[in-house]
């Protein structure tokens, strides 16, 4: 039987408060979206913390990094990227929801807190650059690659009277 890298034994760290783990680890955990970002297919999610017991609970603090992709919300080309982001949780025998994890016998599943730093990290919308100009609202050329020829589309009138301030000296 094969456990998942994700599972920590924390048997030495509970009968010694204040004892420390390294724990390094790799996976490729599926599913993970938000919008038009996700970790790509067989993108593998990676864990470096560190365990600390403490009166009751384990201290959980490091990094989850991974890789991403999506769609420029713009332009929508293809946007690659990673993330890093810094933890610092408690597992506790029994938590409240929301304010910590569960100790599970003398484990500690870290992959559900993995997987929920890598879905609040991900971006919601893109771009593959800052000045993403986008798409051409009349003929959908990219606007990125140059002008495209077409007449810019009219003005929304009831934004006319703020258009004057814009062309003010």
């Amino acid at each position: 039987m094969t456990t998942h890298p994700f599972l920590a034994d924390i048997v030495g760290l509970r009968h010694h408060p204040g004892r420390r783990e390294r724990l390094a680890a790799r996976a490729v955990l599926e599913g993970l979206a938000v919008t038009d970002s996700r970790v790509p297919s067989g993108g593998a999610v990676e864990l470096d913390v560190t365990l600390e017991a403490v009166d009751g609970a384990i201290v959980v603090s490091g990094t989850v990094t991974a890789p991403w992709e999506g769609e420029c919300r713009r332009c929508l080309g293809p946007v690659v990227g990673g993330l890093e982001v810094t933890l610092e949780e408690l597992f506790v025998e029994e938590p409240e929801e929301g304010e910590a994890y569960p100790v599970e016998g003398e484990r500690i599943d870290l992959e559900p807190l993995a997987r929920e730093a890598v879905v609040l990290a991900l971006p919601l919308a893109p771009l593959c650059r800052p000045d993403c100009a986008g798409l051409c609202e009349v003929c959908g050329a990219d606007r990125n690659a140059g002008p495209c020829g077409c007449d810019p589309p009219p003005g929304d009138p009831r934004w006319a009277a703020l258009d004057v301030l814009r062309e003010s000296p």
